[in-house]
């Protein structure tokens, strides 16, 4: 349990059709990132930072070597829920909104109801989405994208974060944003396994970094000591005269070296950042991402020993009393309700129910009503059976006939 990930003689070599080795995408790779460490793996492309990242994640299965992360297999559900992953490309269902998603994930990794919309709304904020939260992921810009992907990496608060190129597509002010949500990470004990192409960003948080090349670690160390000239010193002072400065200078010709005195000058990041923040105070919200500074409150350090986290695990798994309702909720009224709408209609159509009155339409032909109907048809029958039929004339006098078939039937 000294290391929050390592790797033993890993090795990952793709082959061809025939099967024969072609690329050794990794080649014997020995890695040990402690816990609660802010990790870089650097390199080209093609130099086996994601291949790396995809076999610690039980995604691709190893040539040759082992992983352990957390302590144990990647593969038990007890580790993997405690793992967050951000890939290079944000595979996200297009049709679902920011909200949407982030539940989508936080089903799946069994957190209750709860918890789990408190989860969604912190992150939304934190990644300064809230604003776009029910517009379809599909019509996001690929920065707003990142910031969805990066919240379902944190919707079950993991204790080991992997971030495959986190700010890639991002503007300077949601990379800045990133950067320091690594450093609250890491402040809350989490340890961030980062790979990115962009090394001032991996400068500003990794503690210790690797530099990849062809599948096998080139540099390995901490990055102040990597990065520090040890056979060179920086004087950094306030403003001072011209006279201080020619002293300072015949100082080191003394010494027998060189001196240049130069101003120091701000990173543009941080120029961007101070203007930008600026013109945001005096123009209208954006309708795409918003920049922002808020961590979730999950998130954050703890500011006492007692975890809050926990504390609403444990509320939230508890089974729920309900609650009970007002006491004016629950006093009957004396008088008789009014009746429903639905009985009135009832009663309205019960008075209604009788025989129809026969009116006549104007234009049409009244109906007969059923008893001469059937009187007709029981004449008809005892015609039929004596063998006459009358037939009324217009003058009204009936007339009795033979039928046709009155020969046959005699």
């Amino acid at each position: 349990m000294e290391y929050a990930i390592e790797t033993f003689s890993l090795t990952k070599i793709f082959s061809d059709w025939w099967g024969r080795d072609r690329v050794y995408a990794v080649d014997d790779l020995n890695l040990q990132i402690r816990y609660n460490e802010v990790f870089g793996l650097l390199g080209p492309n093609g130099s086996g930072k994601t291949t790396t990242l995809k076999m610690l994640l039980g995604l691709l299965y190893p040539t040759k070597g082992k992983t352990l992360c957390l302590g144990g297999d990647v593969a038990n559900p007890k580790i993997s829920a405690r793992i967050g992953f951000m890939p290079e490309e944000s595979y996200l269902y297009r049709y679902l909104n920011a909200r949407e998603t982030l539940d989508f994930y936080g089903r799946l990794f069994g957190l209750p109801s709860k918890l789990r919309k408190m989860r969604i709304e912190a992150l939304l904020d934190m990644v300064g989405l809230k604003a776009v939260a029910n517009r379809p992921i599909g019509t996001f810009s690929k920065g707003m994208a990142r910031r969805i992907a990066l919240a379902q990496a944190l919707i079950n608060d993991p204790d080991l974060l992997m971030l495959d190129e986190p700010t890639t597509g991002l503007d300077p002010i949601g990379t800045r944003q990133i950067k320091d949500l690594i450093l609250h990470l890491a402040k809350r004990g989490k340890t961030v396994l980062l790979c990115s192409h962009l090394l001032a960003d991996v400068e500003d948080v990794c503690d210790r970094i690797a530099i990849l090349y062809g599948g096998k670690i080139q540099s390995e160390g901490k990055v102040k000591e990597l990065l520090q000239q040890t056979n060179k010193k920086q004087i950094i002072t306030d403003y001072i005269s011209d006279t201080a400065l020619d002293k300072i200078k015949q100082i080191v010709r003394d010494e027998q070296a060189d001196c240049v005195i130069t101003s120091p000058m701000d990173k543009l990041e941080t120029f961007f950042i101070r203007t930008v923040t600026t013109a945001q105070q005096l123009s209208s919200p954006t309708s795409g991402a918003i920049s922002t500074t808020k961590i979730g409150h999950f998130l954050a350090p703890q500011a006492h020993p007692e975890n809050i986290l926990d504390e609403l695990v444990s509320t939230s798994v508890s089974p729920e009393v309900p609650s009970k309702p007002p006491t004016t909720k629950q006093v009957i009224p004396a008088e008789t309700p009014e009746p429903k709408p639905d009985e009135q209609l009832l009663s309205k159509l019960t008075e209604q129910a009788g025989p129809p009155e026969s009116k006549p339409v104007v234009g049409t032909k009244p109906v007969e009503p059923q008893v001469s109907r059937k009187e007709d048809v029981k004449k008809s029958i005892l015609d039929s059976l004596t063998g006459h039929s009358s037939t009324q004339k217009a003058g009204g006098e009936q007339t009795d006939k033979p039928q046709a078939g009155d020969s046959g039937n005699a």
